[in-house]
């Protein structure tokens, strides 16, 4: 019989070789690692002689699309039997997955995988067993190449006992070279266990690779690996001669990664909603522990797939160890992988590339399994978090295995963070945890909002001026980002870590004298030559922590932080973006990068784009000022003067900015917002008066020239508020007019009121009649009037004229407060 010839290129429109990807010999595409398309309905094979043994298909014609849907529909079968209850509110959490009666789960008919497997004789890559033509798999016959026999129906029935212990109830599944049976201990009360056998015996590679999981399974020992319990053998009932080993294991009730997919395609509860991309984060978080720990004894776990991992209850267990391999072992029996979860470069050379990063490959396609299921609007995470998720399985899943995670533990970390991330926007709730990869910075990405006015923006000659926007300078911001801990590898590390109090120019003397090469030297000397504004030796410093690091330079987010550092001393901020971008995409879980992002984008104009990432970092941890700067400078630049202040509320008692946070409240407060007549309302002064008096100024005395400065700014955007409210003069009459006792006019002093002036002060004096205070009552208090304002703010600029470090700068003050001064009468 002639083999039918399939087709030779990937023809998939999502196919990541984009047209270039070539079927190989299994029939599986070298780029994507999926079978292709079919191309055409293939020709049905003519009758088999009874006597003729029966023949399996060619590659050619594998799985058809009627087949793939029929596993679908089963595996939807079975999990409709589960209950899946809400997750708990930690963001590990997972929905309790739960099985009525262990029963449910016994195949009725038990039928051997649609996928077909490699022939068992060594040397032979034909696939027996599969499907072929719309027609159903055969169960048990022949390599039509080698003619080795096969037979993939179960060996075990129910009521088998085993080892005079186990009693067989029935199949339940079968993993990548073995049926799955359930059974109960009959010394153990009946308690389930799973016994698990070849699907062929005749496979001579699966026996040793049953001999090498059931080893495997002895000496591991960790939570989310399956555990083995015991070891029995039976006699194979088609050849009384031999024995049939079968591995007794803890039965995992729940379902498969696999299962969860077609919950998630189908929006099944708890999986339709905007926390689905938390339980597909956490399941990764919880799978890389397993595959850390074998990671750490030194095994490969070679063949992560959704169908190797199980979810029971509310936690997860990978399980069929039947790939796994020694890290070590780089020739002999080529790897048990499936192609559509391997990484390429072991794809194209077998064994000798197996290393870990094969592993986190094989977690991150798993994810993106999961993931590219969540097709409906609702299902989507919210903010920066659906960005952050895409740039994680990136970089797990990148064709180059250098730019991929370099351990399991590194990108648990990872998704760890984007998992925060996404579990913060969500309930805008912080999710703090400190940073293993950035120290915190005291310094503040902010220019003025959070600080006492100087003297200067009195002597400037501008009679009103604005609030200023308190965006940073490009070069200011360098010393204002968190700064990346040194590598611990690094022969300069220890140094690093000696605190010193020297300034940076004697540190860079000190750190020159470092008698061995150290690019981690060369990288702090880098940041003390920006902080004395000398960019070209920080620029001749990182040139040569590159050439230190040598070829893994181009992988290094650390380079391209510095590099970033240096165009912002440059100015050049949209190259500075780029290059903080590929932190980004290197560290998708950090918020040091994404804050950088947000003042480039911020810089450049980019609002929506800054907004959503210093909202992702805000919302993760409160006590990152600078998110909170950012933010209030977006409120402030769209006009949202509360926007602002209920941002600037937010940073905590805790955090390192919140007295910064404080003063530039009360400065958003009283601020003129784009133009001088852009003034604030009553309310905003009224809270002014409140807030001034509690801020923690000038070392906390009661009085000083920090004080005297924000006071005589607040007050004279007050002053102009009330001139410019209805009436001849102001809310009281007449400007200089005499108050009488407790700062009010006598009666009648303003004379009657007439035309608009006369309808305001009547909708004032409704207002005071109803119990609501005027805005006029709100700004100035009960007994206080304009007169009284201008005494107070004369007052304060004479003091401020007592902080004069010059006698011109004396002479423009005390004019100022002249210039305020109530008229008096005589």
């Amino acid at each position: 019989m002639t083999a039918m010839t399939g087709p030779t290129v990937c023809a998939r429109p999502d196919c990541r070789g984009e047209g270039l990807g070539r079927i190989n010999a299994r029939g599986f595409c070298s780029e994507c690692g999926r079978r292709p398309r079919p191309t055409a309905p293939a020709p049905v094979p003519a009758a088999t002689p009874a006597s003729a043994p029966p023949v399996a298909p060619a590659p050619g014609g594998l799985v058809s699309e009627s087949t793939a849907a029929t596993a679908r529909a089963r595996r939807r079968a079975v999990a409709r039997k589960f209950t899946v209850r809400p997750a708990g509110e930690d963001p590990l959490d997972l929905p309790r997955v739960e099985l009525p009666a262990l029963r449910d789960l016994v195949m009725d008919d038990p039928r051997p995988p649609s996928r077909g497997q490699t022939c068992g004789r060594e040397g032979c890559d034909e696939i027996v067993g599969a499907p072929y033509a719309g027609q159903p798999a055969l169960s048990r016959g022949y390599c039509p190449r080698c003619r080795h026999p096969f037979d993939f129906t179960p060996q075990l029935r129910p009521g088998d006992l085993l080892g005079d212990q186990y009693r067989v109830i029935g199949c339940v599944g079968y993993g990548g070279l073995g049926w799955v049976y359930l059974a109960e201990d009959t010394q153990l009360d009946d308690q389930p266990v799973a016994i698990k056998g070849l699907i062929n015996n005749e496979d001579e590679a699966a026996l040793r690779a049953a001999v090498e999981e059931r080893r495997y399974l002895t000496v591991l020992d960790h939570p989310g690996i399956v555990r083995i319990i015991n070891y029995v053998t039976q006699p194979d009932p088609r050849d009384t001669g031999a024995l049939t080993g079968y591995i007794v294991m803890e039965f995992v009730d729940g379902m498969t990664l696999d299962q969860i997919k077609d919950h998630i395609a189908d929006a099944v509860r708890p999986y339709d909603g905007p926390r689905l991309y938390e339980h597909i984060l956490a399941y990764g978080c919880l799978v890389l522990r397993a595959v850390g720990y074998l990671h750490g004894e030194k095994l490969l776990y070679c063949d992560l797939k959704p169908s190797n991992v199980m979810h029971h209850e509310d936690r997860v267990k990978v399980i069929d160890l039947g790939a796994v391999r020694r890290l070590d072992q780089r020739d002999g029996e080529p790897p048990v992988i499936t192609e559509a979860f391997a990484a390429p470069e072991v794809l194209a050379r077998g064994a000798s590339a197996l290393t870990e990063r094969h592993d986190l490959f094989g977690v991150g396609r798993t994810l993106e399994e999961l993931s590219d299921q969540a097709t409906r609007q609702a299902q989507r995470p919210p903010g920066l978090g659906a960005e952050s998720y895409r740039r994680v399985l990136a970089r797990a899943t990148a064709a180059d295995p250098e730019r991929r995670f370099g351990s399991a533990a590194e990108m648990s970390e990872q998704l760890w963070g984007v998992l925060r991330e996404m579990h913060a926007l969500r309930l805008r709730r912080e999710q703090p945890e400190p940073s293993t990869l950035f120290a915190p910075t005291s310094a503040l990405l902010d220019a003025s909002l959070g600080r006492i006015p100087g003297l200067e923006r009195w002597l400037a000659g501008d009679p009103r001026p604005l609030l200023a926007s308190g965006l940073p300078r490009p070069e200011q911001v360098p010393l204002g980002l968190p700064v990346p801990f040194p590598d611990p590898a690094d022969p300069g590390t220890a140094l690093l870590g000696i605190p010193t109090d020297s300034g940076p120019r004697r540190l860079i003397e000190q750190l020159h004298a470092f008698p061995r090469p150290s690019a981690e030297i060369r990288l702090r000397t880098c940041r003390a030559h920006l902080e004395l504004g000398e960019r070209d030796a920080a620029a001749d410093e990182l040139a040569i922590a590159v050439r230190l690091i040598g070829a893994a330079a181009r992988y290094d987010w650390r380079l391209s932080w510095h590099r970033a550092l240096l165009r912002l001393a440059d100015g050049a901020v949209a190259a500075a973006r780029r290059e903080f971008d590929e932190v980004y995409s290197a560290l998708p879980g950090e918020y040091a990068p994404k804050l950088a992002l947000g003042y480039c984008a911020e810089y450049l104009g980019d609002h929506e784009s800054a907004e959503r990432f210093y909202e992702a970092v805000w919302q993760r941890n409160r006590s990152q000022g600078s998110a909170a700067f950012g933010l209030a400078r977006l409120r402030l630049a769209a006009g949202d003067r509360g926007g602002a202040v209920d941002v600037l509320g937010g940073v905590p008692k805790v955090s390192r900015h919140y007295d910064a946070a404080r003063i530039a409240i009360v400065r958003v407060l009283s601020g003129r917002l784009g133009h001088p007549d852009a003034l604030p309302a009553a309310e905003d002064l009224a809270e002014v008066r409140t807030r001034l008096p509690r801020l923690y100024l000038d070392e906390g005395r009661p009085s000083g020239p920090a004080r005297d400065r924000l006071t005589a700014e607040t007050l004279e955007v007050t002053l102009d508020w009330a001139e410019r409210q209805p009436g001849d003069g102001g809310p009281f009459g007449p400007p200089g007019r005499p108050a009488g006792p407790g700062g009010r006019l006598p009666a009648g002093a303003g004379g009657e009121p007439k035309g608009r002036a006369a309808v305001e002060r009547r909708h004032a004096a409704a207002e005071r009649e109803s119990g609501e205070p005027s805005p006029q009552e709100l700004v100035f208090g009960e007994w206080a009037s304009e007169h009284a304002l201008r005494e107070e703010l004369e007052g304060t600029l004479r003091r401020l004229a007592r902080q004069a470090d010059s006698p011109e700068a004396l002479g423009v003050l005390v004019d100022r407060a002249n210039a305020v001064r109530p008229m008096t009468r005589f």
